[in-house]
């Protein structure tokens, strides 16, 4: 498992401990981003993501495995698009249903298990196992399953059910890379505008809350929740 830039929560006031992800050599960075519906991956990870697209070479495998809506789908491959401009990249839509995925048990157990052939990732993004929509619980099981020997980092998607946790990995934003987090957003994804808690005001006050926990210079970050990780002695 390859180590990771966290601040692990070690119940002393202001410790915090960084950790790098370790240089890959000549080839670039492979990231692994699963989310379940078209916006989970953005809201989850997109600022971390445009972050390490900016700062090195990545290819990112970015997998939705709830497109069988039309225009969803559209959506989906639309936001990919704008967020991986200029990387390499692959995405992946699948044609699993809204709200059934627990329900479709071989069938995307299968689709997982074709997913190492795509990619041999070292980073991979996936949802938080304590995560309370039932999709998202299904894919974090499965990743799981999927990846037993990858770095897997789980995000949060802010929802009514109130299912925020206790983080333990952070990664700090630039102000202008939040900002562009949230435009794309707002401008891919029409059909969730309506909804009361899709809105750049969330979005931002969670990067915010996030800030303010691992103390970000420019005032956002996202948080992530790493189970497994390997200190590396050498």
């Amino acid at each position: 498992m390859a180590r990771l830039g966290f601040r692990p929560r070690l119940g002393i006031a202001n410790v915090a401990s960084t950790f790098r992800i370790p240089d890959v050599g000549d080839r670039p960075l492979r990231v692994l981003a699963i989310g379940c519906h078209g916006d989970d991956i953005e809201i989850g990870c997109g600022g971390t993501i445009l972050s390490l697209l900016d700062a090195r070479r990545v290819d990112v495998t970015w997998v939705v495995l709830g497109a069988a809506d039309r225009e969803r789908a559209q959506e989906a491959g639309a936001s990919a698009a704008a967020f991986l401009s200029g990387s390499t990249n692959r995405v992946v839509l699948g044609a699993f249903r809204d709200a059934y995925m627990p329900y479709e048990g071989s069938a995307i157990k299968d689709f997982f298990a074709g997913l190492p052939d795509l990619v041999d990732p070292d980073l991979i993004f996936t949802h938080y196992r304590h995560d309370l929509h039932q999709d998202h619980r299904q894919a974090n099981e499965l990743t799981w399953q999927t990846f037993r020997a990858h770095s897997i980092l789980e995000y949060e998607v802010p929802k009514w059910d109130g299912d925020l946790g206790s983080p333990n990995v952070y990664a700090p934003l630039a102000r202008d890379v939040a900002k562009r987090k949230i435009d794309l957003l707002m401008e891919h994804f029409r059909t969730q505008r309506e909804k009361d808690w899709f809105s750049p005001e969330v979005f931002e006050a969670l990067m915010r809350l996030r800030a303010m926990e691992c103390r970000a210079p420019e005032g956002a970050a996202e948080a992530f929740y790493a189970h497994k990780l390997t200190l590396d002695l050498t």
